[in-house]
């Protein structure tokens, strides 16, 4: 039987024979299954060094997220030179208010203890945000505080421009943060614009200092103006 006889003889049963093929594979497909001989993917290797610990004393990478605005960034906030730890007994004064009486603003602050990346963007659509890591009134170190600025022509929450024109401060205009009790005068030293992922803000050290940033989002990486001013005075309310 040559071999246009065989191909005449497969091709007059072809469905017989096609029918024979799925039916072996089948029941041999069934067999490695039952019996776990069939290959399985590896699983991933989760490589430790790469987990970001959010607790971490060192440099930590602040994201931000947020529209609409025409400025965005990755901040680094430093605090490799905290101060001696407080003792717990010490009363902690949070900022509730900050009034910029050359702009003719005066913005809540809001003081999240969460540092991830939604939740400080969810504060911030209620005004601006006291990072988590930044000193509190009263204490060395700099109060760093974070808002939205947008100069879109029409928007609906007033708080993506809560530090609009911060930019045009000058050095000598003052600033007041203000807690439950007392109203904290800062001096304006230093405006400047900053590209974010290159922009370390320290948040340690022995003098009394407020930083004000513009932000889009706790995550992207445009240019930011950038406020820093000492603290001159403290008043009782």
């Amino acid at each position: 039987m040559n071999i246009n006889e065989i191909m005449k003889i497969i091709w007059e049963n072809r469905f017989a024979f096609l029918g024979t093929f799925f039916l072996v594979f089948t029941v041999s497909y069934v067999i490695l299954v039952a019996v776990d001989f069939l290959p399985e993917a590896p699983a991933e290797e989760v490589n430790s060094e790469n987990v970001e610990n959010s607790n971490s004393d060192q440099m930590l990478e602040v994201s931000e997220k947020m529209a609409p605005s025409d400025e965005s960034e990755v901040l680094n906030i430093d605090s490799t030179e905290r101060t001696l730890p407080i003792a717990v007994s010490e009363e902690v004064v949070m900022p509730l208010t900050i009034t910029i009486e050359k702009l003719d603003k005066t913005i809540t602050v809001i003081n999240p203890t969460s540092r991830t990346i939604a939740d400080l963007d969810t504060a911030l659509l209620d005004g601006v945000v006291r990072h988590p890591d930044s000193a509190t009134l009263g204490r060395d170190g700099n109060v760093f505080i974070l808002g939205h600025s947008s100069y879109l022509p029409t928007v609906f929450n007033k708080n993506f421009q809560a530090f609009n024109g911060i930019q045009k401060l000058e050095w000598g205009d003052i600033i007041e943060v203000s807690s439950a009790d007392a109203v904290y005068q800062y001096r304006v030293e230093k405006v400047y614009k900053a590209i974010a992922q290159d922009l370390t803000v320290p948040i340690a050290g022995t003098e009394k200092i407020l930083t004000l940033a513009t932000c889009n989002s706790f995550g992207s990486v445009d240019d930011r103006y950038i406020v820093e001013a000492k603290q001159i005075s403290v008043n009782s309310i």
